[in-house]
């Protein structure tokens, strides 16, 4: 049976935070490189702006409107310091969840065939 496309994942404000780590974006342009990243993961515009929302309000990220472009203007995020620190954090929890899922398919690795 095929894995199911997954949904909103709780690992959502790292990958923003690690999109804007690799430079200054707007939400639109955040959400495609997130969909392009995670092909398997179902990103909705939405999330990716509320996320966007809480880390500026959590002084992880600061805004700017872009008003130079042709069209609307853009609010343009990048990552503070505090969302540099954030991401850090993220990355160390990461690591030990891949430590532990590491751990887990060695012992599973182990079992007997099923019959």
């Amino acid at each position: 049976m095929p894995p199911k496309q997954r949904r909103q994942s709780r690992h959502l404000p790292a990958f923003v935070l690690l999109a804007l780590a690799q430079g200054p974006n707007h939400g639109g342009a955040i959400h495609s490189a997130l969909q392009e990243r995670l092909p398997d993961l179902k990103v909705d515009t939405a999330a990716v702006y509320r996320t966007l929302q809480a880390l500026e309000a959590e002084g992880e990220l600061s805004a700017a409107w872009d008003t130079a472009a042709p069209g609307p203007a853009r609010k343009v995020y990048s990552i503070t310091r505090a969302g540099r620190l954030r991401l850090d954090v993220w990355r160390q929890d990461i690591l030990h969840r891949l430590e532990a899922l590491r751990g887990f398919l060695a012992d599973y690795d182990k079992l007997p065939p099923a019959r």
